[in-house]
């Protein structure tokens, strides 16, 4: 079998490459041709920008919000994890797909009715104080800019494999293009054409996904038996490579390591802006909640291939060859399809990498897209609106007056262009950082941002929707109290520093021994909230506006 760097080396020599930009090219210009044409359409308006017009039906948007939620961590990320760690790499795929339990159940049609455009939108019907649309505005850009972050290094690990994992200027300029691309969608097409996108991506990576595992199951006959103790086997762990602990055991901190994952997975997926936003684009809250379905339908159906890919990747290359491509394992899917295609001088061989490759470049193009539009939706009309609010006579922090009441058109027509330019911002952004994070698995990076998420957005998401005493000291307590020691917790990690596979391997400054703060951080948002309200006083109408959400949130009535 063609070892590793010999692979790379047929990648970066034959006609991979030019096969694979040919078919992402393809893709390009069909989705460009898509965001011509909603561009077209009168994006002026703020609901038609951030909403598309809130016109798609549940199946479209089921479709969408599974292109959002798979992901270059899904498919590169989790699919490496599994070749490295085996047992402990699939937990990624359980905890990211129990999380839509919670979305279904808890958060799906209550946040579309009581909200407009943004998670801020939803606590602002609670509470209606600028420091509160402030606050959750600049933790909902926080997430969004790091899970920006993981999609970009999965698109410089695509690049590092085309070009053989030596051309470090190719990669960087790749990402930045890929960057550029995701900001021409949004400020032409704005959430139609990148809910089109989206659905074209689905469409996309659930055929390719599906062909890789009946392949995979082919080689080894449909046995699934064979293919686990092939895997353990190549491995090099043996048995261990079937249980767990293999990377999640051992040490008391790899343990919490473990407990701090599963609840950032299970619980940060309701807490993400882009994943929330997807509920006001359907008419009605019935179809918020039938498009959470037909996602769960498919994602359920993606996550379970990516187990039968993580493990065909182990048995069919082994762990040492997958690591030997890339440390972080984010190569291996692109690997093994060249592999099952017959290796890399065969014709079938090349055209099956090209397709995953070009799949996973579509695939990180359209889900930077969404966050971006989420990104740019929190700074205009959360952070921009309250301050541009400020001081208006009549709308101050404690009028009674509904958001929803506000002038739609001149607001919305200024609130589209800090948008369009909030992208751009954005995008820069996760630039830079991405370049610094290239070593990372981007599915773990993808789990920093739902540990932020579950810290910070959840808990004064349920708090406003449920708490009948919450208050706008509890909602900056729930919000900073998650966010910011999330935040820190991360930079004093050993993802930053302390280790050779650090940010910055060269430093230390390492305090907290674990590399997901969602143990600590989750706890202290939801402790936070509780003890800002306890310790304020209600406002004289709480009880009213609480009223009011409830039914709001149960029946509908008044929403958007």
């Amino acid at each position: 079998m063609t070892s590793p760097p010999a692979a790379l080396a047929a990648v970066a020599t034959g006609n991979h490459q030019l096969l694979t930009l040919a078919l992402f090219s393809a893709f390009v210009a069909v989705t460009l041709a898509v965001t011509a044409w909603a561009g077209r359409r009168r994006q002026g308006s703020a609901a038609e920008f951030y909403a598309g017009g809130r016109l798609f039906s549940p199946m479209e948007n089921g479709f969408a919000i599974a292109g959002d939620y798979m992901s270059a961590a899904s498919f590169l990320g989790i699919s490496g994890l599994i070749a490295l760690f085996g047992y402990d790499g699939m937990l990624y795929s359980v905890g990211f797909l129990v999380a839509w339990l919670l979305v279904l159940f808890l958060v799906a049609e209550l946040v579309r009715n009581c909200g407009r455009y943004t998670l801020a939108d939803v606590v602002a019907s609670r509470m209606r104080r600028r420091p509160v649309r402030i606050a959750a505005g600049a933790s909902s850009l926080t997430v969004s800019v790091l899970y920006l972050i993981a999609q970009m290094v999965g698109a410089g690990s695509l690049v590092s494999l085309l070009l053989g994992g030596t051309d470090h200027t190719a990669r960087t300029w790749t990402v930045i293009g890929v960057g550029a691309l995701m900001v021409f969608y949004v400020i032409c097409g704005g959430m139609r054409a990148t809910t089109w996108i989206q659905i074209i991506k689905a469409v996309l990576l659930m055929g390719g996904t599906l062909t890789l595992t009946l392949l995979v199951l082919l080689r080894f006959h449909g046995d699934l038996g064979a293919l686990l103790t092939t895997a353990a086997q190549r491995s090099g762990h043996g048995a261990d490579f079937l249980a767990p602990g293999l990377k999640y055991g051992g040490t008391w901190t790899a343990r919490l390591d473990f407990l701090s994952l599963g609840l950032a997975l299970v619980l940060g997926t309701a807490g993400l802006p882009h994943i929330l936003s997807r509920f006001y684009t359907v008419p009605t809250a019935r179809a918020a909640r039938r498009s959470v379905v037909w996602s769960i339908a498919l994602i359920g159906s993606f996550y379970l291939m990516t187990i039968v890919l993580g493990f065909g990747a182990a048995a069919v290359l082994g762990t040492d060859s997958v690591r030997v491509a890339n440390p972080a394992g984010n190569t291996a899917v692109p690997l093994l399809a060249l592999d099952l295609g017959g290796g890399p001088e065969s014709t079938g061989g090349t055209i099956l990498f090209a397709v995953v490759a070009a799949v996973a470049f579509a695939t990180i193009l359209a889900v930077v897209a969404g966050i971006t539009l989420a990104s740019s939706a929190s700074v205009a009309h959360d952070l921009y609106g309250a301050l541009r609010r400020r001081g208006r006579p009549g709308r101050g922090p404690t009028s009674p007056r509904p958001e929803a009441a506000l002038s739609e058109e001149p607001r919305g027509l200024r609130e589209v262009t800090v948008a369009r330019i909030a992208a751009a911002l954005v995008g820069a952004v996760a630039l830079a950082l991405a370049l610094l994070a290239q070593n990372l698995n981007v599915a773990f990076l993808v789990s920093l941002a739902f540990a932020v998420a579950a810290s910070a957005n959840l808990p004064v998401l349920l708090y406003a929707l449920f708490w009948r005493r919450f208050t706008a000291r509890g909602a900056l307590g729930a919000i900073y109290g998650g966010l910011l020691p999330a935040l820190a917790l991360v930079v004093l990690s050993p993802i930053v520093s302390g280790n050779p596979a650090a940010i910055f391997p060269g430093l230390d400054f390492q305090l907290f021994p674990l590399e997901n703060p969602g143990i600590v951080s989750i706890p202290l948002g939801f402790l936070f909230g509780w003890l800002g309200t306890v310790t304020s006083a209600a406002a004289p109408d709480a009880a009213t506006r609480h009223a009011e959400t409830e039914v709001r949130a149960l029946t509908g009535a008044d929403a958007a």
